[in-house]
């Protein structure tokens, strides 16, 4: 038997009067007097199909079908009566009058309900552990075909602009790009390892090198990092690109279109600015609280430390840097959403507090008002230009706590208050990052980022200047609060890449001894060479507005970093440990 002349999804009612036949799951079954309708599903839509027991050659076939029984069906397709044709559905002016049915396969009871979920979602262990099934979900399922509607346009758009597809190894040397390793160890060579590449980095730089001057893959790229709702524990994919004889500006300009194209024709929302803004990152932090700020609403913090520091408030008075929020339209929220909601979120930032007032027919009100003068209110007021009833939140600290914790709070009022628009992508560039920040725990000097960057200024700025002031040849894009890439003008230059680690602490024969290969092929001669490399799945999160990165992966690792369904990470036989090499000393 023909398993299947047509999909779920396509007939129409110009077939009426054809034979075919579908193959599919029963999505949903219906008994009206004897006679059954089932709804046929597979990924392409849905069909109902009628089993009448006069054209069925065996009705008590279609009597045992049972919900997510796996079926292959032939027919006649049939013109719908007008009162019965249902407008939500692609096929719904037509159904199937079956003549032939062959059960395929039979299903167990679900251990959770795959379409008519409750309000309540169930157990994300239960869910991952069936994750098969609950790709079945159309949201889900949708999320999965988006992925591939989308990775199929970046292709497309980098080979028609000349990009080489490369791949690049998958065990390679351990490296201190920023995360742990995850390491293979060798059975050929005892006592030593391999590492899954946390990404190509140093690859696609010798691919410069070579003179393949446009490079891009699709790279799998592992670090043992602790999940969040948006990273994936462990492995991730990413648009690892780069580029020979371009300036950043120029490279901005030849990827963008990339991402509008994504954002317009894949996934049919709006772009909020072309050309992509580009923000220093002080800028950012300073004046949205992040450097991956959601450009959607246009909350701004205002640094009011002057004002602060001459008041009488002594929370104010001496602290290093007073900022503040004006949000119009948060006068509603009572004290206890306040402290609980607002404060808690400024507070996982590590500021002490949250000090607010309220605003409310040009009188300030509630919270600190009571500790200022009228004529320091009006200065206040004018400062943070209130023209309407709002509620005005301060954070008083250092630099970055002021900025991180009324950032917080920015982001967490724009959801409360709906402030950004769903269908609009707002995509941007951050730019001039700091090259070395220090450890606040060790005091020690280290790379702010990527190594591999080039410091604004080159060898003079770092021979030069404080290196908490030299600037990195190193960007971001961001959108809609989620941050999609790092890139920089890379470092080709032995004897700035020498100096840069000797700054972080790094001894010659320490920098040769993990990147020797890298100082040797820039000997030989190394091109102006720069890119970045966006995630894959980010950019889905972003184009798809979902919150957690675990709905557009298939088979994704919980938040303990295993993955129920196969069951790993896990205990491996002794045998293959000896093998290796391997004891383990004690389980944790």
């Amino acid at each position: 038997m023909i398993l299947r002349t047509h999909t779920c999804g396509e007939l129409q009612h110009t077939q009426v009067g054809e034979t075919v036949t579908l193959s599919g799951w029963v999505h949903k079954r219906r008994d009206f007097g004897g006679i059954l309708f089932v709804d046929l599903r597979d990924r392409y839509g849905l069909t109902q199909v009628v089993f009448h027991p006069d054209t069925l050659k065996d009705f008590s076939v279609a009597e045992s079908l049972k919900y997510e029984y796996i079926i292959t069906v032939s027919g006649k397709v049939v013109a719908r009566d007008e009162k019965t044709i249902n407008t939500d559905l692609a096929t719904g002016e037509i159904e199937i009058h079956a003549t032939d049915l062959i059960i395929q396969s039979t299903a167990k009871p679900m251990p959770f309900e795959i379409f008519e979920t409750q309000k309540g979602e169930e157990d994300e262990d239960l869910r991952l552990t069936y994750r098969f099934l609950e790709l079945r979900r159309e949201k889900l399922k949708e999320n999965v075909i988006f992925r591939n509607k989308m990775e199929q346009h970046i292709h497309k758009y980098m080979q028609e602009r000349n990009f080489l597809h490369i791949a690049t190894p998958i065990l390679t040397v351990s490296s201190p790009e920023g995360a742990r390793d995850f390491l293979v160890p060798s059975r050929i060579h005892p006592g030593k390892f391999y590492a899954l590449p946390q990404a190509p980095q140093q690859y696609k730089q010798l691919l410069m090198v070579a003179g393949f001057d446009r490079y891009y893959q699709i790279a799998p790229c592992m670090r043992d990092e602790d999940p969040r709702a948006d990273r994936s524990p462990g492995e991730f994919y990413q648009l690892d690109t780069e580029v020979s004889f371009m300036s950043r500006d120029e490279f901005f300009e030849l990827m963008e279109p990339l991402f509008v194209e994504l954002t317009e024709q894949v996934a049919g929302k709006q772009v909020q600015n072309t050309p992509f803004p580009r923000i220093p990152f002080k800028q950012a932090m300073e004046v949205y609280g992040s450097d991956r700020p959601d450009l959607r609403f246009d909350l701004k913090l205002v640094d009011v430390t002057a004002w602060g520091n001459a008041s009488e408030f002594k929370v104010f008075a001496n602290a290093p840097f007073v900022r503040a929020i004006k949000i119009d339209g948060g006068q509603e929220w009572s004290r206890k959403q306040i402290e609980e909601e607002f404060e808690d979120a400024a507070k996982r930032m590590h500021a002490k507090g949250l000090a607010w007032m309220k605003i409310v027919d040009g009188k300030a009100d509630g919270g600190i008002a009571k500790f200022f003068l009228e004529e320091q209110l009006e200065t206040l007021k004018t400062s943070l230009d209130v023209t309407a009833d709002c509620i005005v939140f301060f954070v008083a600290d250092e630099w970055e706590v002021s900025c991180k914790a009324l950032g917080a709070v920015r982001e967490y009022a724009g959801k409360k208050l709906a402030l950004a628009d769903q269908n609009v992508i707002a995509w941007a560039w951050i730019v001039d990052f700091p090259f070395f920040e220090k450890n606040s725990e060790t005091g020690k000097i280290d790379f702010g980022h990527n190594p591999f960057s080039m410091p604004q200024g080159d060898l003079d700025a770092l021979n030069s200047q404080d290196p908490l002031d030299i600037l990195a040849d190193q960007y971001d894009i961001i959108a809609n609060g989620l941050e999609l890439s790092s890139g920089a003008v890379r470092n080709k230059d032995p004897e700035v890449m020498y100096k840069a680690f000797d700054i972080a602490g790094y001894t010659k024969e320490q920098v040769d001894k993990k990147f020797g290969h890298m100082i040797k092929a820039f000997e030989y001669g190394a091109p102006p060479h720069c890119g970045f490399a966006p995630g894959i799945e980010r950019m889905v999160m972003v184009l798809k507005g979902e919150t957690n990165i675990r709905t557009v992966i298939p088979f994704p690792k919980n938040q303990k970093a295993e993955e129920p369904m196969m069951g790993s990470p896990a205990v491996v036989d002794e045998a293959q440990l000896k093998e290796l090499g391997i004891e383990i000393s004690h389980n944790t």
